[in-house]
């Protein structure tokens, strides 16, 4: 196999955050990501507390979004709203960036808000990624293209003193012309582009759009070290059947080399 179990499994921040999540929902996945040994859970802001209980001694960290999905909130709630996860037992801080005042060029705006988050965060002890939310930016915006403004953004994000910065919520739905709703998510162009700028200190994570093994690995191949996931027992269980296989190969072969680098 290309990567390690271990190594894969530890980009996963395990997704619990569709708005109808019960109780019940939010504990079965604290143990599947506990079973998994993911990197995280990536949790409603009302559910660190329990979560930290959950996960206490698993190796699991509890992750919470800010101001999820739209990123609308005031900076001082997002601010508050850090300091309460960060209590609760938050390790990690998603937070989504104000998009429309991105789109209108407010850069000095959207510059302090990331900046309030983060000093908050790393205050406590927390690390925090910033969510762009692509999908809103594809025809650019403030008189520069897609590609030039998220350049922007991730050099505002790393000058701000984010750990990551992310693609995406996974909840950013684009009206599309015949009236329905979607979304794209992580692409591996926009992995590419924010891998490229921000320095190595700032780390990138891909979300929405990444079902299946093949689609976690390409983001380790472009760079990106987290990924946002709900397929996350049916991808690790994949890399388990795959290294069976290649076990037995080997073993039929008389212990020759590993199968090809790459060819998973």
């Amino acid at each position: 196999m290309k990567y390690t179990y271990e190594e894969l499994a530890k980009m996963i921040d395990h997704s619990l955050l569709h708005p109808t999540m019960t109780d019940r929902e939010l504990e079965d996945g604290c143990k599947l990501a506990a079973k998994y040994q993911v990197a995280s859970v990536c949790i409603k802001p009302y559910a660190v507390k329990r979560a930290a209980e959950l996960l206490k001694g698993t190796g699991v960290l509890v992750g919470a979004v800010i101001s999820f999905p739209h990123g609308n909130s005031c900076t001082e709630s997002k601010r508050y709203e850090t300091e309460l996860a960060c209590r609760d037992g938050a390790a990690e801080i998603d937070m989504v960036i104000n998009i429309g005042k991105a789109l209108s060029g407010d850069w000095d705006y959207v510059e302090r808000d990331v900046k309030a988050v983060c000093d908050e965060a790393h205050g406590r002890g927390a690390q925090v990624k910033v969510i762009f939310e692509n999908d809103y930016l594809t025809k650019g915006g403030a008189s520069l293209g897609s590609d030039e403004f998220k350049v922007r953004l991730c050099q505002l994000c790393e000058r701000a003193g984010a750990d990551w910065v992310k693609t995406s919520s996974g909840y950013g739905f684009v009206k599309q012309p015949d009236g329905s709703y979607n979304y794209k998510g992580a692409t591996e162009h926009d992995l590419a582009l924010m891998r490229a700028s921000v320095s190595a200190k700032v780390q990138v994570k891909a979300a929405g759009g990444v079902r299946d093994l093949d689609g976690l690995i390409k983001v380790r191949d472009l760079g990106g070290s987290r990924c946002g996931a709900t397929a996350t027992a049916a991808m690790m269980d994949e890399y388990r059947r795959r290294e069976a296989v290649e076990r037995a190969g080997q073993g039929t072969q008389g212990g020759g080399g590993a199968i090809g680098a790459g060819g998973y």
